[in-house]
């Protein structure tokens, strides 16, 4: 593979900063770059000279030979000074001797690809990364650690085994007795079900920690919007005024409630609107909401639900989780509480006093099946939920096979299936489309 260079610290000025090479000259260039080469993990102080021989720093260097090293290439780290105009010197002057600019996560990729890690362990890096709470930097961390790769490849031979059992009985199909309905095919198919839903649970609770939860408040000019999103934030982010249309763009702010990252965007109050900033404002709204996780419908207690209320109700997104709140309690003198009675959530509550944020907070979590004290939560993403359901669907269909007399090709086939789904969250089976859709998501130092 060609040796590729690029700074691993984050963009910016900073007191150290670091170019890593990773290939099978990264040995030679840094011996030229260095003047000679480190030993192996010792830390060599030097100077880092250009192609006239001047100085461009001073710092220190370390070399990884292969194959124990992050890649499982030759890598070499220069730390020197974290201005971004040296460390673009450096890397120019790799690049002079024979490397090329990495990919955004290709060392992560060439750590998977020569089987320093799996593909769900190589993703936790990017996720460790990009932690924003100590929960998502925990869970990161088991996942980089092997504990998701693990229940998922133990679930991996289970249905192997099973899978090599049901094609042997099914080259016995002639014999008297019958294999798959002697044995108990049917509960470990049952079993696989089971494991499947477990590792589900906790990746949703990782995905939650990794996505959060993307909340948009929605409403009449003068609701509350802005000064309940000021309570969520905990500090005067928006401007409450009792002018209507104060708030005319998207107001974003980023929380956590127990560990759960939580966005909410304050938007411009939904009505006929003549003013052309208000009117695009509006659109910027529907735009969000859109795209949210859960609307909360913000109403004015004290003037019940109006006919326009009921409007921007009904053109609100079906397929988006809704939450009705009714805010200003404190003007009749009544306290928060939380109606699901209906079957429709409906919480009342002062954005004024604050009566009732803590118990909106708790609801929020509760809607997404969020519980910040679960320890064995790992990191996951999006497309695992989505192989762990194919996953899951597979093995229904195959038990579903066996308990209609089906044949046993059939029971075979839908375990392959299941095999293939799972396979790609460890990468045991993917492709290159997969790959290049993951790391190109990564910094380029990974």
């Amino acid at each position: 593979m060609d040796t590729i260079v690029a700074i691993a610290t984050a963009p910016g000025r900073g007191g150290v900063g670091v170019v890593r090479l990773s290939g099978g000259r990264s040995a030679e260039i840094a011996e030229v770059i260095c003047g000679r080469l480190p030993t192996p993990r010792e830390a060599m102080f030097g100077h880092f000279k250009d192609a006239k021989g001047e100085i461009i720093d001073s710092g220190l260097a370390l070399f990884f030979p292969n194959p124990a090293s992050f890649t499982g290439e030759d890598i070499v780290e220069l730390q020197g000074h974290g201005s971004p105009f040296v460390l673009d010197q450096l890397c120019q002057r790799a690049i002079e001797l024979g490397a090329r600019m990495a990919k955004p996560g290709e060392f992560s990729e060439r750590a998977f690809l020569n089987n320093k890690m799996d593909l769900a362990q190589a993703e936790a890096v990017a996720d460790l990364i990009e932690s924003t709470t100590e929960q998502a930097a925990k869970s990161a961390m088991h996942s980089l650690q092997g504990v998701f790769s693990d229940r998922v490849n133990q679930l991996l031979k289970q249905l192997t085994d099973l899978r090599i059992y049901v094609e042997a009985a099914i080259d016995f199909s002639d014999e008297e007795i019958d294999f798959l309905g002697e044995a108990d095919v049917d509960q470990q198919l049952q079993g696989l079900l089971k494991t499947v839903d477990a590792i589900s649970d906790s990746a949703q609770q990782g995905r939650l920690l990794r996505d959060g939860l993307r909340v948009v408040l929605a409403g009449q000019p003068n609701a509350g919007k802005s000064s309940l999103h000021n309570q969520l934030a905990g500090h005067d982010a928006a401007i409450v005024t009792d002018v209507a249309g104060t708030t005319r763009d998207i107001l974003r702010e980023q929380i956590h409630i127990g560990g759960l990252p939580l966005s909410i965007s304050d938007t411009a109050g939904l009505h006929d609107a003549t003013d052309i900033v208000e009117q695009e404002g509006i659109r910027r709204t529907q735009n969000e909401l859109a795209a949210a996780d859960r609307i909360l419908l913000v109403l004015d207690h004290e003037k019940g639900l109006t006919a326009e209320d009921q409007r921007i109700l009904s053109e609100l997104p079906d397929e988006i989780p809704l939450t009705i709140v009714y805010n200003k309690i404190d003007k009749q003198g009544l306290t928060a509480k939380l109606d699901e009675q209906t079957g429709q959530a409906v919480l009342y509550l002062s954005a004024k006093t604050g009566d009732g944020i803590a118990l909106l907070k708790q609801y929020l979590c509760d809607s997404v099946g969020y519980h910040p004290q679960d320890e064995g939560v790992f990191i996951a993403r999006r497309r695992h939920l989505d192989a762990l359901q194919r996953a899951r669907l597979a093995i229904a269909a195959g038990y579903d096979c066996l308990a209609g007399g089906g044949a046993g090709e059939l029971l075979a086939e839908e375990l392959r299936q299941a095999q293939h789904a799972l396979g790609q969250i460890t990468g045991t089976f993917t492709n290159e489309d997969l790959l290049d859709q993951i790391f190109s998501s990564f910094c380029i130092g990974k």
